[in-house]
């Protein structure tokens, strides 16, 4: 059962993930909760269950798997038993997603400034002079330079840095509750990398953020709280400094370990 107001922007609740033509679940029992203004860090390996749980959450599952069992609850709504269309409309408005890789989720064909500009129409009802203005704002909050100009380029005109920018404006677009950005930084140079990050932490205020990485360093950096997943189940929970400086469990260590490995200078030798 989800809990009663006052509540916190999310509530996960045993969810589990499995194929639609049945087997064991690929997500199973997973359960976390996220306040406004908070940023939870979801961590772990390739495969570990980390993305699946998000695209569940904003109801981006691809058709083979489903929702199997729990409870989703978006700002004290329980959003599982909710049609299509009505989840369509929640993951454009309540639900803002930056996805890892800008390049292959824009439309090449099409101006950057289009999907913003009909995002709003379609969920604040209005015109496409007003949406256009709204979106040349976003773009202008994300710090990207000339945005009268850049809401008329194509994506292969941008650089790395402002594509994901762009992808950014698009999921604040209609000042979500709840932003989910899965590996936001994925083959960004480390200057571009650290620029993403601190806008970030900036448009969490006032929200809740779950930031899904592989990378400790960027988890320490932006979050408050830590999910540490392996195969489609939570190992660790905490807040992220505790968490990262004294592990409890065997898989956490390793992970935590492994980053002080390669961050260790080429000259110290490994214990």
């Amino acid at each position: 059962m989800l809990m009663a107001s006052p509540a916190p922007s999310l509530v996960v609740e045993d969810l589990r993930v499995g194929r639609v033509a049945g087997g064991p679940p690929i997500v199973d029992g997973v359960s976390f909760e996220v306040q406004s203004g908070e940023v939870l860090g979801i961590v772990g390996e390739s495969g570990s269950g980390k993305s699946l749980t998000a695209f569940a959450i904003a109801g981006l599952l691809p058709p083979a798997l489903a929702v199997t069992g729990g409870a989703i609850g978006v700002a004290g709504e329980d959003v599982i038993g909710l049609d299509p269309a009505a989840r369509r409309r929640l993951a454009g408005s309540r639900i803002g997603i930056v996805f890892q890789d800008p390049l292959s989720s824009l439309n090449p064909v099409r101006r950057v400034g289009t999907l913003l500009i009909e995002s709003a129409m379609r969920h604040r009802g209005i015109d496409r002079r007003a949406a256009r203005a709204l979106a040349i704002e976003r773009m202008r909050e994300m710090r990207l330079p000339d945005p009268e100009r850049l809401i008329d380029a194509y994506p292969h005109q941008l650089s790395g840095g402002q594509r994901q920018r762009v992808m950014i404006a698009l999921a604040l677009m209609n000042d979500p509750a709840l932003l989910i950005a899965d590996e936001p930084t994925t083959a960004l140079d480390a200057t571009v990398q650290r620029s993403i990050l601190a806008l970030l932490r900036r448009q969490a205020a006032g929200r809740a953020t779950i930031l899904i990485t592989h990378d400790l360093g960027v988890a320490a950096s932006l979050c408050d709280r830590i999910v540490v997943m392996l195969g489609g189940r939570v190992v660790e929970t905490g807040p992220a400094r505790a968490l990262l400086a004294a592990p409890r469990e065997a898989y956490t260590r390793m992970l935590v370990d492994a980053r002080r490995g390669l961050a260790r200078p080429a000259a110290e030798p490994a214990p």
